[in-house]
């Protein structure tokens, strides 16, 4: 009985549609526009956090940077102490040695700087490519995925030889279409030999990750980056029986005494730890939920106002022929079941022309732009799920009235 009253239900939601046609696809517009408001907006949150953990997930849990400046206030500040993290030292190759020698609660340590160069290749040329110098165990804290090619070896590395791996995008634009493995290219002046290639990663919110970099030994690097640059850190890994609180408890303390930082005074460095970047993920990603859902709701107040109007209309339109449906015998349960049904079809309908626009839009963004937008099977459950509970709230008073009316006088309304 509740699946026939739900089909008849449709079908008059349906012919309101085709007899009141300006009238209704008015009204539908505004769940249409509610459902799309707040499911696209958090479906453009979904696709900004599914960016921004896959930028971090070469980075492993169990890895830690050493660096000169912090992600945000430190030693409980309110703001962002510039001034005084400007004053720190940068981490140098020397203090990775030292930390080495004292730390063997680390699995691996490594250090890594960066700078801006132009990168050539005949008569192509990429400007701000960058290029990063590493020590041979930066790929044991950090996942590198080499298409081409192949890593640095330990002699390589320590003869400082001219050596590069290079980032897919930078590699296409460059060599254009030829093999690179082999290829010899300039940047910032120097020649270096192509050895291998990165996987491409595509643009994200956090740049183009390693698309358009020159990995080098540090060694040789060093000619162009300087031995105090301020984009250097310090790369530790612990081993597999250490926490990451004791790990960095003991960094804390063996960097304080390789420094020569008083009792008194504060740490000269920052530590930032791979839990600390997905808390930040997390908060960012928060604030924009939060966003998304305000304006959605303001969305779907409007829309349920819209489908509350036109169950009214419908309602005083209906009057007498509610009157002889009582006379024949229908309960009071029975006539609010069948409004009930009809706003609940109503807003099924707008909310499914909603998804329709969001697929639709989601699939013209990814062609037009290069980051990866996504409609997760959640958000789409939840679009129908919004409008079910839209259409039950907004057609309950109406179908209420409609059940209450006394069937003489709904005879007589005409």
């Amino acid at each position: 009985m509740i699946i026939q009253q739900f089909w008849e239900s449709i079908r008059f939601a349906v012919n309101a549609l085709r007899s009141n046609r300006l009238r209704t696809l008015l009204s539908l517009s505004g769940i249409t526009i509610g459902i799309f408001s707040i499911i696209f907006v958090l479906s453009v949150v979904d696709s900004m956090e599914s960016d921004m953990k896959a930028s971090f997930e070469m980075i492993g849990s169990d890895v830690m940077f050493i660096q000169k400046w912090p992600m945000g206030p430190e030693d409980g500040a309110e703001d962002y102490e510039w001034w005084k993290y400007m004053r720190r030292r940068p981490p140098q190759i020397k203090d990775m040695t030292k930390l080495a020698q004292r730390l063997p609660e680390a699995g691996s340590i490594s250090f890594t700087a960066n700078t801006q160069k132009t990168a050539e290749f005949g008569n192509n040329f990429v400007e701000n490519a960058t290029a990063q110098g590493v020590t041979y165990h930066f790929r044991d804290a950090i996942s590198l995925d080499i298409a081409l090619g192949r890593y640095f070896t330990e002699p390589e590395m320590d003869g400082g030889r001219n050596v590069a791996v290079v980032g897919a995008e930078l590699a296409a634009t460059l060599v254009a279409g030829l093999d690179p493995i082999d290829k010899e290219m300039t940047i910032g002046g120097l020649k270096v030999q192509v050895i291998g290639v990165f996987e491409k990663e595509g643009t994200s919110l956090f740049g183009s990750g390693f698309d358009n970099v020159v990995m080098m030994p540090y060694p040789f690097a060093v000619r162009l980056t300087g031995t105090d640059v301020d984009d250097a850190a310090l790369v530790v890994k612990g081993q597999p029986n250490i926490t990451m609180e004791e790990l960095k408890s003991r960094v804390v303390a063996t960097m304080r005494e390789i420094r020569g930082v008083k009792l008194r005074d504060g740490n000269d460095f920052s530590i930032i730890e791979s839990t600390m970047i997905n808390t930040v993920v997390d908060s960012i990603i928060g604030v924009f939920n939060t966003i998304g859902l305000v304006i959605g709701i303001f969305a779907i107040l409007v829309g349920a106002f819209s489908i509350a109007n036109i169950m009214f209309v419908s309602v005083s339109e209906r009057t007498n022929i509610i009157g002889i449906q009582k006379a024949l015998g229908a309960k009071n349960f029975f006539i609010l079941n069948q409004f009930l049904f009809e706003s609940i079809a109503l807003c099924l309908i707008g909310g499914l022309a909603g998804l329709v626009l969001v697929a639709g839009l989601v699939a013209l963004l990814n062609q037009l732009i290069d980051f990866n937008f996504v409609l997760p099977v959640a958000r789409i459950v939840l679009g129908i799920s919004i409008s079910l509970i839209v259409g039950l709230i907004a057609g309950i008073v109406p179908a209420l009235k409609a059940a209450k009316l006394n069937p003489v006088d709904a005879i007589r309304s005409k």
